[in-house]
C-alpha cells in the first residue's frame, strides 16, 4: 500500500510532537520528585547572589552540628515546610557567604547564644507563628526577656517532643519556678512526678491573654473545671470561696495536706466561719490534739458534705 508524501509528514510531525510532549512529562516528573544529585548540587544563580553557600559548606566546619539537627523536626528534609529542605542551616542562621569569607567577623553570621533575646524569638517566629505560639509577644516570659532558646535547644536537645534543653517539661520550668516545682515533691500532689501531665496541661509558656499564662479561662476556676467539671456548677446554693477561686482553699501546685487543701480541716475553715452557731471553740494546733476527733474526723466537713455548692432545697449550709 503506497503512502502519499503529504501522509507521511502528517505520521512524522505527529510522532516528533508525542516524543516531545513525552519527553517534558518525564523531565517535569523528575524536577517534581527530585533526585539524590540534585539535592547536593551547589546553590541557584539566585541564591549564590544573595549571599547563600549551602548546607555542605557549612557542614566542612561545623559537621558536629548534624548529630542532633538532622534527627530533629528541623532537619527533615523531605517535609517542604523545614530549615533543611529550604536554606538548611542559612534558614536559621542566614546567608553564610560573609562568614566564609571572614570567620572571624561576629556580624557576618547569626549567633543566637550572643543575640538579644527578641531577636533570637523574631528569628523562631518567622516559621513558629501558629497555635500555641500567636500570644509570645508581650507574654510574661517575653517581657522578662527570655527567648525560645532559653527552654529549647536546634542542635543539643534532650526532649525529642519539643527540642527542650532537659528531659522534661517540669525540668525545664523548674530551672526557674523552683518554688513552684518543688511543692510537687509534697505528698498531696496533681500526677506530674507520675508523668500523666505537666506544667504545659495547666499552662502556656509561649504566652495566653489569660492570668498567669492559663490555657483555659480567664481565671483558675476555669481551668480547674477542665478537668473537674463536677465543681463547676452553678449550684443552687453557692459557696463563695468556691465560687472566688479554686486556691482559696486548694494549692494547685502541692501540698502536704489532704486533697491539696492549704491548711487542715477544720483549721481551714475557721479562716472564715469564726463565730458560728456551734460552741464557741476555735480550733488550733493548741486546743487540737492528735486524738481529737475534730481533726482527725475532718470536723466541718463531716456534716458539711456537700461544701463545693448545694443542688439541694434545704443545702443552705450544704449539709446536703
Amino acid at each position: 500500500m503506497r503512502i502519499g508524501r503529504r501522509h507521511m509528514q502528517l505520521l512524522l510531525g505527529a510522532g516528533t510532537a508525542l516524543a516531545v510532549s513525552v519527553t517534558a512529562a518525564l523531565v517535569a516528573q523528575a524536577a517534581r520528585r527530585g533526585t539524590p544529585a540534585a539535592a547536593k548540587q551547589p546553590p541557584a544563580a539566585s541564591q549564590q547572589s544573595a549571599g547563600y553557600v549551602g548546607e555542605q559548606t557549612c557542614l566542612t566546619c561545623h559537621g558536629e552540628m548534624t548529630r542532633g539537627y538532622h534527627g530533629s523536626a528541623h532537619g527533615q528534609a523531605a517535609n517542604p515546610r523545614t530549615p533543611r529542605a529550604n536554606n538548611g542551616c542559612e534558614s536559621c542562621h542566614g546567608p553564610g557567604a560573609a562568614h566564609v569569607e571572614d570567620p572571624a567577623k561576629p556580624e557576618s553570621i547569626k549567633r543566637f547564644p550572643t543575640m538579644k533575646p527578641r531577636d533570637v524569638s523574631e528569628t523562631c517566629l518567622t516559621c513558629h507563628t501558629r497555635g500555641a505560639h500567636t500570644q509570645w509577644k508581650g507574654s510574661m516570659h517575653d517581657a522578662r526577656n527570655l527567648s525560645c532558646i532559653t527552654c529549647h535547644s536546634v542542635h543539643d536537645h534532650k526532649s525529642e517532643k519539643a527540642l527542650l534543653k532537659t528531659a522534661t517539661v517540669i525540668d525545664t520550668c523548674a530551672t526557674c519556678h523552683r518554688a513552684e516545682t518543688a511543692k510537687l515533691q509534697r505528698s498531696g500532689h496533681m500526677p506530674l512526678r507520675e508523668g500523666k501531665m505537666d506544667c504545659a496541661s495547666c499552662h502556656n509558656p509561649h504566652g495566653t491573654t489569660n492570668a498567669r499564662m492559663l490555657r483555659a479561662g480567664n481565671w483558675i476556676n476555669e481551668t480547674c473545671v477542665s478537668c473537674h467539671a463536677e465543681k463547676r456548677g452553678p449550684f443552687l446554693w453557692d459557696h463563695a470561696p468556691v465560687r472566688e477561686a479554686c486556691n482559696t482553699c486548694h494549692d494547685p501546685h502541692g501540698s502536704n495536706n489532704d486533697r491539696m487543701l492549704v491548711a487542715k480541716l477544720p483549721m481551714l475553715c475557721q479562716r472564715c466561719h469564726i463565730g458560728t452557731r456551734h460552741p464557741s471553740t476555735i480550733y488550733d494546733g493548741n486546743q487540737l490534739n492528735a486524738r481529737s476527733n475534730r481533726l482527725v474526723g475532718r470536723g466541718c466537713v463531716n456534716c458539711h458534705s456537700q461544701i463545693h455548692g448545694s443542688n439541694s432545697p434545704a443545702g443552705s449550709t450544704f449539709l446536703r
